[in-house]
């Protein structure tokens, strides 16, 4: 946007943040939107008649306050974090980007349930401390159902640990198996909570790239061989963001890989239950059991907030060591909607909750690929939460920022961002209403794309 110049107000501060403070002005009045690419350094400067240098010190201070992104060679960029102030401006924007099933009859079955919880026989134990590992009932509840809606074979109540969300279980375990300075193996765009993890442990990120049947054992060997890493962190199943569920033949490939560099594997199952009986590959807590962590969290599935999730150590030794950090770091799960989840499988709820999000989830999504075609990648599974809209990444932030001041926000772009192989647009379909307001959202971000679509990432399509 090189016709853009700021309006700098008196002051008694430095002249570079009387220009951030321009920046930030003009975010907050629209008139510069996500993706807007700022004038250069020089040119911005004799438009000013300040130094290279005052300008260089302005748009560092913008980037530290999260409003640009500067990109080698391309310049500087109106950052999609700074779209949160006029998110919340904007009060009628349709939510495209946070990933949540639909709610449905979820509210009426909590409160039925807290209404007769009481009558539980473990009700008296939810006024006390629990054990660090959770509820006997609620491990035992989870492990019948993982058996059954996750076919996990490995699924044992005494191995499992309950944790507050799949959040915090994905803490647990960076936390117990991670030192400082070390580097973790993901996807090359990733779950955005193992990246704030990451920045609060101090952990290395490394991308793998990732094809139209998951990780790239071939990517996943180099990476292993040149950053040393012991750990793999996957989400096999409808990966978020891209939505692809790595084949079986590949998930035995990445357990091979995994074995000759003595990897440990977290797989985040989140999406698994989503994915459906039909489209459910064996997961790799099944296939190396010797050497997989698995999480499986209740948020996309049931609801985000019962917090609920379990984590299933390979062994003993792991397994006493995070109980061990639970106690540090909050001494036992909490108890009652540990309860709630044990007797919605007793009395056949988890169940009802979970058919009607499937097939609530499985309209939608069909509504998405029509409204989206081939814009979009195809999800692993006939119902999924988000889907994938490969583009590059000034692409994947001009669409987001159009989309954005047509009322619609979706995922930031570089969010879920570990390296620069796997970039575009995630579009959560669950948060929203109804279907009618999902096609309308859907409309107005494919409109936002206009010559964009020849901006594609072509690393996953």
């Amino acid at each position: 946007m090189e016709s853009w110049k700021p309006i700098i107000e008196e002051g008694s501060a430095p002249l570079y943040e009387r220009i951030a403070d321009a920046i930030e002005r003009d975010i907050h009045g629209n008139r510069l939107g996500p993706g807007t690419r700022l004038p250069p350094h020089r040119d911005l400067a004799q438009t000013l008649s300040v130094s290279i240098g005052t300008v260089t010190k302005a748009y560092g201070e913008a980037e530290r306050r999260g409003l640009l992104s500067s990109q080698v060679g391309r310049g500087s960029f109106i950052s999609p974090a700074a779209t949160e102030r006029l998110i919340s401006a904007n009060a009628e924007s349709i939510d495209l980007a946070h990933n949540f099933p639909p709610v449905g009859s979820t509210p009426r079955h909590l409160a039925d349930a807290m209404a007769r919880l009481w009558r539980h026989q473990d009700f008296a134990a939810t006024s006390r401390y629990t054990a660090a590992e959770g509820l006997d009932s609620a491990r035992k509840a989870a492990t019948r159902w993982f058996h059954r809606r996750l076919e996990l074979d490995a699924a044992s109540s005494s191995k499992l640990v309950q944790t507050n969300g799949g959040q915090h279980a994905l803490s647990l375990l960076l936390g117990t198996m991670c030192r400082s300075g070390d580097t973790v193996l993901c996807e090359a765009a990733t779950f955005h909570g193992l990246k704030l993890i990451a920045k609060t442990e101090n952990l290395k990120l490394e991308g793998v790239a990732l094809d139209t049947e998951g990780l790239v054992p071939e990517s996943l060997e180099k990476a292993a061989a040149s950053t040393g890493s012991k750990v793999l962190y996957t989400i096999p199943t409808l990966q978020n963001p891209t939505a692809i569920t790595m084949s079986a033949g590949r998930r035995l490939e990445i357990v091979e890989v995994a074995r000759r560099h003595n990897l440990l594997i977290i797989e985040d199952d989140a999406y698994r239950a989503i994915a459906g009986p039909a489209h459910m590959p064996p997961a790799l807590a099944d296939l190396a059991p010797e050497r997989t962590f698995y999480i499986a969290s209740l948020s996309k599935c049931i609801s985000p907030g019962l917090r609920l999730a379990f984590v299933m150590p390979p062994d003993v030794s792991w397994r006493e060591r995070i109980l061990t950090r639970v106690v540090a770091t909050g001494y036992a799960p909490p108890s009652q909607n540990a309860l709630v989840f044990a007797q919605w499988v007793e009395d056949g709820v988890a169940d009802a909750i979970i058919d009607s999000i499937l097939a609530e989830m499985r309209l939608r999504t069909a509504i998405a690929l029509e409204v989206m075609g081939e814009t979009v990648s195809r999800p692993g599974a006939p119902q999924t939460l988000h889907i994938w809209l490969p583009l590059d990444s000034l692409a994947a932030e001009r669409a987001s920022g159009r989309a954005l001041r047509a009322g619609v926000q979706v995922t930031p772009p570089d969010a879920p961002l570990v390296s620069e192989g796997v970039t575009g647009l995630r579009l959560c379909l669950g948060s929203v209403a109804d279907r009618a307001v999902l096609g309308h959202a859907l409309r107005i971000v494919s409109q936002s794309l206009g010559e964009e679509v020849f901006g594609r990432s072509s690393a996953i399509v």
